[in-house]
């Protein structure tokens, strides 16, 4: 059986907005759109490969998702009127626990993590966790009657399993969201996050990125950054 997270408080029939799922800032429009043209999926995906029964290991890494929407719960039932700051302190140390977002920035930099510097790789993360807790934040930072589920289903590639769920607003579409989960020395945590079942979140941003490391330098991908974390928080922040 599927796991649900019910909406809290929220009265039946109220619309959900699209942009406020994935584009403009969880996944931007314009990366979205480059994405159907360049058919971006995340490998190891073929249909009908890797199929999984869930398994002890299994059950272990759709709790971590199960948690991951808990606490993206958590912030949208203080309402729209709570401070940014407030919901993003809250939610930090749920995704610091859920993510291993040293693996996700080292992945999405590529080859040219290896040349930056310690402190530049330092302040790179620094302001890398800061972006992705923003636009959680962002995105999730108020209730619009949409609805979790973390499907009972899961398929492995290699070392790695995929737990997949869905994002179901109060009228629209599903929204397919799987997780790319892997095991190390703290357990099960999130590496990726596929959109539609297929397109990775990691890959939109290793695209993205490249251009600002062009120059060898991570100062501009550091300013960049810096600069979605003000415009994601509406210059609540500023790092």
């Amino acid at each position: 059986m599927a796991s649900v997270i019910e909406p809290m408080g929220q009265p039946p029939g109220r619309r959900l907005l699209p942009p406020r799922l994935l584009p403009p800032r969880l996944l931007p429009r314009r990366l979205l759109l480059g994405l159907a043209a360049a058919a971006v999926a995340w490998p190891g995906l073929a249909p009908g490969v890797g199929q999984a029964q869930v398994t002890g290991q299994a059950a272990e890494a759709q709790k971590i998702v199960s948690e991951l929407y808990a606490g993206l719960r958590g912030i949208m039932s203080l309402g729209a009127g709570a401070p940014f700051q407030r919901k993003f302190d809250q939610l930090a140390p749920v995704i610091d626990r859920d993510f291993d977002l040293e693996s996700i920035l080292r992945t999405s930099v590529g080859l040219r993590w290896a040349s930056l510097g310690e402190a530049a790789q330092n302040a790179l993360f620094s302001v890398f966790r800061a972006f992705t807790v923003a636009s959680y934040t962002a995105n999730f930072g108020e209730d619009g009657g949409e609805r979790f589920e973390v499907l009972p289903e899961t398929r492995s590639s290699g070392n790695d399993l995929v737990v997949a769920s869905r994002l179901i607003p109060s009228s629209g579409d599903p929204v397919r969201l799987d997780y790319v989960m892997h095991s190390g020395a703290v357990g099960w945590r999130i590496v990726d996050v596929l959109l539609n079942g297929s397109i990775s979140r990691v890959a939109v941003q290793r695209s993205d990125f490249r251009s600002l490391l062009a120059s060898g330098s991570a100062t501009p991908l550091i300013d960049s950054l810096r600069q979605k974390v003000v415009a994601l928080s509406d210059g609540a922040m500023r790092l």
